[in-house]
């Protein structure tokens, strides 16, 4: 296998659920504009209990949510509303501000919620870091599917073995799930830069196991065929000529506007999220994630 870069993820347990991040890390802070990454689960709460993500802020970032298991009941400060199940993509662009929550639908809550699924954010581009917030949900019919020799792969953003993602993307993005059943899947080689994350089962990267949950970060040009049984994702796309800063919720080419939107959520300057108005997560102290220098 070409030499790849190894991040092993920071567990965070919620009680309910572990959420484990390896993006941003001190190895590397992006992989293309794929600046935080999370998965989440899997997990099977108890009847009546749920996710509750109460309203937070974003600036400079695209968040896209993507599910194995369950739902996730997204509103935010434009006024969106939705539910998002597996199989679909919520792309929520923060740009110049935005305020949002994710909680488990009643529904979930009545029969015991399975939660298990992806969380990143994509750094915005220079140029359009303060663009207008907005929401899609990009349905089962703009993704599609690859299948091969026992490999299925649905392509969540951008263009990946000849098929194109219906997702918008503000710089050039791959994302794609890729499910194996012994089989194999070559991996393509055109993005600038890509990464692979193993969720479940027993995947190789030419002939040499990978270690779920841990990113590896492939030779630029390498193109490695993935092997074996389970879930992996790929992720990448164009690199960043232009640093980006990462503190909490709050991610910008300028610590000067991350200083500006700290303030703006202490001072209440955001917009509120309509139907979910009477909570908000406080600014912390000392953030859970951050870049380094």
């Amino acid at each position: 296998m070409a030499e790849t870069i190894e991040i092993a993820p920071t567990v965070h347990d919620l009680g309910d659920f572990k959420v484990r991040r390896v993006l941003p890390g001190r190895p590397r802070t992006m992989v293309g504009p794929f600046i935080f990454v999370d998965e989440f689960g899997p997990a099977q709460m108890e009847t009546g209990q749920g996710m509750d993500v109460r309203p937070h802020p974003h600036i400079n970032l695209a968040t896209v949510t993507y599910l194995f298991e369950g739902a996730i009941h997204h509103r935010d400060s434009i006024g969106s509303s939705m539910v998002i199940r597996p199989g679909q993509v919520n792309l929520m662009t923060a740009g110049k501000g935005i305020v949002h929550s994710e909680r488990s639908p009643q529904e979930e809550r009545d029969k015991g919620p399975r939660l298990y699924g992806m969380q990143t954010w994509l750094a915005l581009p220079d140029g359009k870091e303060e663009v207008d917030p907005a929401f899609e949900n990009i349905t089962e019919d703009q993704l599609p599917v690859i299948e091969g020799s026992g490999a299925t792969a649905r392509v969540l953003m951008g263009t990946l073995w000849g098929a194109h993602a219906g997702t918008t993307q503000h710089s050039p993005t791959i994302y794609a799930d890729i499910v194996l059943q012994d089989g194999d899947i070559p991996i393509d080689s055109d993005a600038d830069e890509r990464a692979i994350m193993v969720t479940e089962g027993e995947v190789e990267l030419d002939f040499q196991p990978l270690e779920p949950f841990k990113l590896y970060i492939l030779a630029p040009g390498h193109k490695p065929t993935l092997s074996g049984t389970g879930r992996a994702m790929l992720l990448g796309g164009e690199a960043f000529a232009t640093k980006r800063h990462v503190w909490w919720n709050f991610v910008s080419s300028s610590r000067d506007r991350i200083e500006q939107a700290k303030e703006d959520w202490r001072e209440r300057r955001f917009d509120v999220v309509p139907g979910d108005e009477q909570e908000r997560i406080p600014l912390p102290e000392v953030p859970k994630t951050v870049s380094y220098p």
